[in-house]
C-alpha cells in the first residue's frame, strides 16, 4: 500500500512539474471553469448562512474561518462532502455541512464563492524565509508548495481543483491546517501528499510559509 501511495504521489508531481504556464486566475474563462456546473446567482441566496462566517463575498474577517473567494467550486464541494462523511471534523463546519442535503444546492453555493475575485492577502514585502520554502521546499525533503498550488498560490490551472487556492488566505487558518496535517488530525488530501509534506516542516517553517502566503 505504501509503495502504491508513493507511486501515485510521484505521478501527480510529475504531471504538475510538466505544467509551466502561469495562471492569472480571474479572467472570464478562468472563472467560468472555476465555478463548474452550479449557478452563482442562485448560490448567492442559498449561501446566506455561510456568509455569516465566510463573508458576503467569501472574504471572511476572521482567521478562524477560511476565505473562500475565488476558490475552486469542485474543491469546496469535496471539502463539504468530507465534512458530511466525517473525513474532516470541525465543531462549526461539520454541522453546517450536514444541512446541505441537495446536490444542486451544493453546486450553486460553491459556484457562488468560486465566481468571486480571488482572495487577496495583506500585501507588503512578505516573509523571505516563507517565500523560499514556498518556491524551493526545504532541506528535509518537503517539496516547494508552488509545484501544486501555482504561482503566488492562486492555483495551478483553472480546471485543476485538486489543489486549492492558498495565496491570500488567512495566516491563522493556514497555520492550523498545516499543523493538523503535520499531526495527522487532517488526512483528507489526495494520496496523503499534504500530510507527508507537512510532517517535514517545523513549527517555525509552518509559521513562515503561512505568513508569506497571507500577504499574496
Amino acid at each position: 500500500m505504501a509503495h502504491t501511495k508513493k507511486n501515485i504521489a510521484a505521478a501527480l508531481l510529475a504531471g504538475l512539474f510538466a505544467v509551466t504556464t502561469a495562471y492569472a486566475g480571474d479572467s472570464p474563462e478562468d472563472i467560468k471553469q472555476r465555478i463548474g456546473k452550479g449557478d452563482p446567482a442562485a448560490g448567492k441566496d442559498k449561501s446566506a448562512v455561510c456568509q455569516g462566517c465566510h463573508g458576503e463575498d467569501g472574504n471572511s474577517a476572521s482567521g478562524t474561518f477560511p476565505r473562500l473567494a475565488g476558490q475552486y467550486a469542485n474543491y469546496l464541494q469535496k471539502q463539504i462532502r468530507d465534512f458530511q462523511n466525517e473525513l474532516r471534523n470541525d465543531p462549526t463546519m461539520s454541522g453546517m455541512a450536514a444541512t446541505v442535503t441537495e446536490k444542486q444546492d451544493l453546486l450553486d453555493i460553491t459556484a457562488y464563492f468560486a465566481s468571486q475575485k480571488q482572495m487577496k492577502g495583506t500585501g507588503g514585502k512578505g516573509n523571505e524565509k516563507g517565500k523560499k520554502i514556498y518556491l524551493e521546499g526545504t532541506t528535509e525533503g518537503a517539496y516547494g508548495c508552488v509545484n501544486c498550488h501555482g504561482e503566488n498560490g492562486k492555483g495551478k490551472a483553472p480546471h485543476n481543483a485538486m489543489f486549492p487556492v492558498i495565496g491570500g488566505q488567512h495566516k491563522e487558518y493556514l497555520v492550523k491546517q498545516l499543523t493538523d496535517f503535520n499531526k495527522e488530525d487532517r488526512k483528507n488530501d489526495p494520496s496523503g501528499m499534504m500530510g507527508d509534506i507537512a510532517k517535514k516542516l517545523t513549527p517555525a517553517e509552518i509559521e513562515d510559509v503561512a505568513d508569506y502566503l497571507s500577504t499574496l
